[in-house]
């Protein structure tokens, strides 16, 4: 027992029931995973790819319209368009920008996909 020895934690999995946001900043894409309610930014299984920062938000209120289907961009417009005149018709404000989320894997059949869109408001 000559040569140090290292240990660190494995990884773990997490099931791909948490949503997916891809978004393309500077010219690079950012791919964010909201990670279950369950899980704290403790508790969370450390990353193996350094490349990967896990970070916490702060809190937020949120209306939400969830859709099936594919992830086409005239889909997702239609959806934000539906969210935001429902917003504008409870009176609440739009504080921030739109968040859309993916649940499910490329090869998960159409019409069993998940799909959501998240816009931060302030209820009035």
């Amino acid at each position: 027992m000559t040569a140090p020895v290292s240990q660190k934690p494995a990884s773990e999995k997490i099931p791909m029931s948490a949503p997916m946001n891809l978004a393309r900043e500077k010219g690079l894409w950012r791919i964010a995973f909201m990670m279950p309610s369950a899980y704290t930014m403790d508790t969370l299984p450390i990353p193996d790819d350094e490349r990967i920062a896990l970070r916490e938000e702060k809190k937020k209120t949120v209306a939400l319209i969830r859709y099936s289907g594919t992830w086409g961009k005239k889909r997702y417009e239609n959806h934000a368009t539906k969210l935001t005149d429902w917003i504008s018709l409870k009176g609440w404000k739009i504080v921030g920008d739109p968040v859309w989320a993916r649940y499910n894997p490329p090869f998960m059949p159409w019409f069993m996909r998940r799909n959501e869109i998240l816009i931060p408001v302030k209820i009035q």
